[in-house]
């Protein structure tokens, strides 16, 4: 199946799945997914806008410059989706308990979220602007952060051992999340 430049408008696909196939161009606003059977689906150049996906499977699903707007992301693991091509930009999301292991999030904007008790364990995140986000006992390990901007977010913990943070962007106030495994106190 093949949708183009159509609305889905405060759809409940929580029973009945959203049908496979490739939608392109789509906003999706106000609809729940949650707990629902993402897998194999195909979003192009299409808009998520308030909507509720947390605990959706996204085995090989494809998000391909999509735009996650206000939305409901809870649990979600990203690295089941399907790799080609995965771009997607978020904005006042809740992101909490979300799986981003060994993902390629280069250049990605993620905005104004909450990323609370995220797995970015060997993801890529080089060139990514995650400004004002919670990222709180969010785990960094193995990650590439290289150029990435974090000035505006808080909470994160970030061992610079144990991660590529060259050229990326913290704050002052917010240094302190590079020296949490000294144990220091810093005023």
């Amino acid at each position: 199946m093949f949708k183009s430049d159509e609305i889905f408008l405060s759809s409940d696909y929580t029973a009945e799945s959203l049908p496979k196939g490739e939608y392109e161009v789509c906003t999706f606003q106000n609809c729940d997914f949650s707990n629902s059977d993402l897998s194999e689906r195909v979003f192009i150049d299409c808009k998520m806008i308030g909507c509720n996906l947390s605990l959706a499977k996204l085995y090989d699903t494809s998000f391909q410059d999509v735009e996650f707007i206000d939305c409901k992301m809870l649990g979600l693991h990203f690295d089941s989706c399907s790799r080609f091509a995965l771009s997607f930009n978020i904005a006042n999301c809740n992101l909490n308990d979300c799986v981003f292991f060994q993902v390629n999030l280069k250049n990605i904007s993620i905005s104004d979220s909450q990323i609370q008790n995220a797995d970015f364990t060997e993801a890529v995140l080089s060139s990514a602007t995650i400004s004002n986000c919670d990222l709180l006992n969010s785990t960094f390990s193995f990650t590439n952060l290289e150029k990435a901007d974090l000035r505006t977010s808080y909470n994160y913990s970030i061992d610079p051992e144990r991660n590529k943070i060259k050229k990326a962007k913290f704050s002052l106030l917010n240094v302190v999340g590079l020296l949490d495994k000294y144990d220091i106190i810093v005023k």
